[in-house]
């Protein structure tokens, strides 16, 4: 005997009954309306001499013992003239058991085929325990939980689409009765249940297996929603980025689009436009392929389609179909470049949706057949509802691209200016593709700009070395100091050999830092302190009490994370970093201004200062529309920001908090050279011997002297200009006058000529004294259109 509750854990027992119908019958029966009466009464006399149809049975084989007395019992419920339209069957809760069906059913079965094995699709195995619970819930004690999912069942039709039918139960003809062995549910546990949904230990105890009795049976209506499934599917196989990844992806792919178009004959492609290029390019990804690329890697889109599809596609963004690929070859004599792709690949019908967002074009939806007349425009509105999912992903994709892009960049090179970004993206893309067939061999482009000049300038803290060679030799003069009052004031009693001799080296130390102090005093006293000092101290903290207050207070004055004094080197730290970050605030904050002027490349590097690279030309700004006026522009700029920058120091100086000063610099070089990225080093350099010089006067020009002295160049409170061709002094002698008319500058030029530096000879220099205004806000500037103006009047 098969029994429905075998092998199957629940909270009730089933028992399949007729009584709530047979219920309803006997009401019919008392029916004014003498047929409905007579009909009822012919189901009542049928069921009379089967009790078991009313009290509930759980024996499979009772359904074909039954069988022509249930199925006049449930004649009304399958009507005859309905039987071949709808889709019903009558069945057991949580089994795949059905007794009755209508004809339509039956018949959706059979097409499916032997093989096929009916079970309802999203029904979780682990959750029918407490979803059978909620119905108790709601059943015994009115608790609507409100546990109703959508159900469906995936079968395939006659030519092997796979179609969706939603679920409807009618529990309409069910009774719940709770046994004896069934718990009283309380507010209390309902409450508890509400916040407890995963564990089952708690749902089992408060309804045990078999404690409540089902009787009755469920109708089941289905309704054919393989367009909505379809989409919705879409919609999920797109969200998820596991799915994504799977190499069953595409497969899955066209199974929904062959149900949501109910075309067997189906495939799917994609193609990403690239607006940058005009470029449609292919997707990358395990099985994804484009009809409209072919066997090509990226096509430009003028030539990958004709005049009126590229329109259609690219300026309106509506979709573009071909009914029948061979007739329009013949009608466009093969002149139509994807028509003759598509007759290539066999393709017979065709539909191109385009993949748009906020009216830019991102891709590229290619649905293809090889049956003619299958794809066409009437259809290709049935993805209209789809469209905003593959938009959603694309949009994602794009972005994750983006990031991807973005991660190689920062990791084979670094933060890269905006002016250059664009090269990097194009070689981190081309990096992706050959790492897709490549692999580990995949080598990252050279990254190189050919005819840019360069401008270089830098505002240095004066005296910097000696600035912090003093605080490092007034906190270790202040250490030794607290560490020499310490072992003075140990009793005789306690006095040990070790300690003079330590005594002597603190003495010893003391005088070298005053007299002598070298590269590597700080190394060596520091490590003093360390290694010798501190064991000793902590040692005499625990044996003698006399020095433990003094030990304390020395202690006390230690950094925790150096271990050692660290104040007025604090002090200089502190004051290096905030110059460091005012003004490279300052100049960051020009540059946004600079380059809406026109794009260059920009860099700047914090030192004991703030030091900044520029370099503009046709090759970074990818555009034909570069002109010499730009970079005269960008020249006066640069010695415009640098003035400002000398004022914003000063007028914040007694802010800082040590007193210092600084001296600024600009170098000319009026040649155009190439740079390219260092990969190894994570930036810019000139590229080729010839450009060499360049860099070899940036590293040594700060340390330059005025020819036949010992003076350094860049002097406090003074602009430093240096060059070497007299067309440049000229340039910027006209530049220092114009902001000399507008008091930003004094009168107080200097034509210098530089002493030698090793591979460097014939610099020059022009070096005039700033006006520092008292009005912080006056930060007017001017561009080299105001200059010429100013020369013309």
């Amino acid at each position: 005997m098969k029994d429905l509750n075998d092998n199957i854990e629940s909270p009730f027992t089933i028992k399949v009954s007729f009584n709530k119908l047979l219920d309803y019958y006997e009401n019919l029966e008392k029916s004014d309306d003498e047929f409905i009466s007579a009909k009822a009464r012919r189901v009542l006399i049928k069921q009379r001499p089967h009790p078991i149809l009313r009290s509930g049975f759980s024996d499979v084989s009772f359904f074909s013992k039954y069988e022509k007395e249930i199925k006049l019992i449930l004649q009304d419920s399958f009507s005859e003239i309905l039987t071949k339209n709808e889709i019903k069957t009558a069945s057991v809760p949580f089994h795949d058991l059905i007794f009755n069906s209508s004809e339509r059913f039956k018949n959706i079965i059979k097409t499916a085929g032997k093989d096929f094995n009916l079970q309802i699709k999203n029904m979780i195995e682990d959750d029918t325990y407490i979803m059978a619970c909620t119905i108790i819930l709601n059943f015994c004690y009115g608790y609507d939980l409100n546990f109703k999912r959508p159900f469906f069942y995936e079968i395939p039709d006659a030519n092997g689409i796979m179609r969706y039918y939603k679920i409807l139960y009618n529990a309409d003809f069910c009774e719940l009765i709770p046994n004896k062995n069934a718990p009283k549910i309380t507010k209390e546990d309902y409450e508890l249940l509400l916040d407890n949904f995963d564990n089952l230990k708690l749902w089992k105890e408060k309804f045990p297996p078999n404690s409540y009795t089902f009787k009755g049976f469920v109708i089941s209506n289905m309704f054919d929603v393989t367009d909505d499934q379809s989409i919705s599917n879409i919609k999920s196989t797109l969200i998820s980025e596991g799915k994504r990844k799977d190499k069953n992806f595409m497969d899955n792919f066209h199974e929904i689009f062959r149900s949501l178009l109910n075309i067997k004959e189906l495939k799917v492609g994609f193609s990403i436009y690239n607006k940058e290029d005009n470029t449609f390019e292919r997707v990358y990804g395990e099985g994804i392929t484009s009809f409209l690329l072919n066997d090509n890697e990226h096509f430009d889109c003028e030539k990958a389609l004709c005049h009126s599809s590229y329109k259609r596609l690219l300026t309106y963004h509506k979709s573009y179909s071909i009914s029948d690929v061979d007739k329009m070859y013949k009608k466009s004599e093969g002149k139509a470049p994807q028509i003759k792709t598509f007759k290539e690949q066999g393709i017979k019908s065709v539909i191109l949706a385009p993949i748009a967002d906020n009216n830019e074009l991102m891709g590229v939806l290619e649905l293809v057949s090889d049956k003619p007349k299958l794809l066409n425009s009437i259809n290709a509105n049935k993805l209209v509802d789809v469209m905003p999912y593959i938009v959603a992903s694309v949009k994602r994709s794009k972005n994750e691209e983006e990031n991807l892009i973005e991660a190689i960049i920062q990791q084979e090179c670094t933060s890269i200016h905006s002016s250059v970004a664009w090269k990097f993206r194009k070689a981190a893309k081309k990096f992706l593709i050959d790492k897709q067939h490549l692999g580990s061999n995949a080598s990252f482009s050279r990254i190189s700009f050919k005819k840019v000049y360069p401008l270089f300038g830098q505002i240095d803290v004066k005296g910097s070395s000696e600035a912090r060679n003093h605080a490092t030799q007034k906190d270790l003069a202040m250490q030794l100091s607290l560490a020499e009052k310490i072992f003075d004031k140990l009793p005789k009693k306690d006095q040990l050999p070790i300690y003079e001799q330590i005594k002597y080296q603190i003495e010893s130390y003391s005088k070298e830092i005053k007299v002598d102090f070298k590269v590597d005093s700080e190394h060596q006293i520091s490590g003093f302190f360390k290694g010798e000092i501190e064991p000793l101290f902590r040692f005499l903290q625990k044996k003698n009490k006399s020095v433990n207050e003094d030990i304390e207070d020395y202690f006390s004055k230690i950094d925790d994370d150096l271990g050692v004094i660290y104040y007025y080197r604090k002090n200089y730290d502190d004051t290096i970093a905030l110059i460091n970050k005012r003004m490279s605030g300052l100049l960051d904050k020009k540059q946004i201004e600079a380059q809406q002027m026109y794009p260059h490349f920009f860099e700047r590097f914090k030192t004991d200062g703030v030091e900044h690279n520029m370099y503009i030309g046709e090759s970074i700004t990818k555009e034909e529309s570069f002109n010499i006026i730009y970079l005269y522009n960008l020249r006066l700029w640069q010695l415009q920001v640098m003035c400002e920058m000398e004022r914003e120091f000063y007028n914040k100086q007694n802010e800082y908090p040590l007193s210092l000063d600084v001296a600024s610099m600009i170098l000319v070089f009026n040649q155009p050279l190439s740079i390219r990225f260092r990969m190894d080093e994570k930036q810019f350099d000139v590229d080729g011997t010839y450009n060499a010089r360049y860099e070899v006067v940036k590293k040594r020009v700060d340390k330059a002297v005025i020819k036949g002295t010992d003076e350094r160049i860049t002097q406090k409170g003074k602009i430093t200009i240096i060059y070497s061709q007299k067309e440049d002094e000229t340039e910027y002698l006209r530049y220092v006058s114009f902001l000399q008319s507008k008091l930003m500058l004094d009168d107080d030029i200097e034509l210098l000529e530089l002493q030698d530096l090793q591979g460097v000879t014939g610099l020059k220099a022009i070096r005039v004294s700033l006006l520092y205004n008292k009005d912080a806000n006056d930060k007017k500037f001017y561009t080299y259109n105001d200059l010429i103006k100013e020369i013309k009047s």
